[in-house]
Order: structure tokens, then sequence, then C-alpha cells
């Protein structure tokens, strides 16, 4: 009896194992890594800014440089030959795209519209990788996506000034923004789920 016992238990262990193992692999394909992949804070965030300061700015002025007059583009590398995101705006046209190999036709069509050739991009994606940064968008601010972590995503908001003091608590608003420095505000921020806030210990 007690021999009986202890396989009905071993028998029902393992499927509690094979299911939650299998749940954990859904989850990592069903968002991409969000619940497996590595988690980050606001510190990190910070220290990233410190060290990467210059190649930060460096990629900000280079975007900028290159986005067409009235022209929106976000842009998120997930590896050399990949791109998670690439929406564009042009002429009051959006187009969302996701989840796009690099070499493309698709890809290709957006290059064009924007007047961007491959060296743009390939460009764009070396001074991200630089700055240890994955995403870019914006105009002012320049939104520069840091790192993915859970459900939302690490940024620097550059503007092209610093704030004005009535201008900080839009940017402080203890949830999506923490107004850092001077023309600095870091972002955590989602939306796939819900909104995503700072944790409590980073907003503290």
């Amino acid at each position: 009896m007690l021999k009986e016992i202890k396989i009905f238990l071993l028998v029902i262990g393992s499927i509690l194992l094979i299911s939650i193992g299998s749940f954990f692999l859904f989850l990592h394909f069903a968002f991409d890594g969000a619940f497996t992949g590595p988690s980050y804070n606001k510190k990190d965030l910070i220290e990233n800014y410190k060290k990467k300061k210059d190649e930060i700015i460096e990629v900000r002025n280079y975007f900028k440089s290159i986005l067409p007059d009235g022209a929106g583009v976000s842009i998120e590398f997930k590896n050399d030959d990949e791109l998670s995101i690439f929406h564009v705006k042009l002429d009051s046209v959006y187009q969302s795209n996701w989840k796009l190999n690099t070499k493309s036709p698709k890809v290709d069509s957006l290059l064009v519209e924007l007047g961007w050739s491959t060296i743009e991009l390939q460009t764009l994606k070396e001074k991200l990788d630089k700055a240890n940064c994955i995403s870019i968008k914006g105009r002012n601010p320049v939104v520069i996506g840091w790192q993915r972590s859970g459900m939302g995503m690490f940024s620097y908001n550059i503007f092209n000034q610093n704030l004005a003091d009535d201008e900080i608590p839009s940017y402080n608003d203890g949830c999506n923004y923490i107004f850092y420095k001077t023309n600095v505000v870091l972002e955590y921020a989602g939306g796939a789920i819900g909104e995503q806030c700072f944790s409590e210990l980073d907003r503290k």
C-alpha cells in the first residue's frame, strides 16, 4: 500500500512539474520572453545613462538628423536582422509594423518612403548598440528605449531643452515618469496588459 502511494505521488508530482514547465514555456513564446527574460530597475537604468551618456546623446542627434520633417518613426531592433517594431507616420498616414526582417520588401518600402537606405538603418542600429539601447522614437523628446523588463520598457526621454519648473510635475507622475535631471526624464511604460508603472521602491 505504501509503495502504491509513493508511486501515485510521484506520478502526480511529475504531472505538476510538466504542467508548470509547459505554462512558463507558453508565457515565454506568447509574450516574447517578457515573463522569463532579465529583470531591471531604475538603478540599472541610471547606471547605463551614466556610463553611456555621450553615446545616448549621439544616437539622439543622429536620429533627429535623419528624421524627415513632419514624419514620425518608432523603431525597435530585436537583433541585427530583425525589427520588433517599425511604425511610421507620413502625411498623416500611420503604419503599424511588427516583427519584420531588415531585408524584407516591407522594410525596403518603408526606407524609401522615409528617404533612408540600409546605411541609415545600419548606422542607427550601431549607434543604439554603442548606447546599450534597443529602440528610438519621437522628436522632442526623443525617447530612447534601453531594455524591456516584464511587460514594459525602460527608456530615456531626452528633451531639446531643460524642463521648466512648471513642466516637471507632468514628467514626475509617480507612475510612468521620474524626473532625473535638467532635460532627462526616466520612463517605464508598457500597455499590453494594462498600464505599467515603476515599482513602488523605484518611485521612492
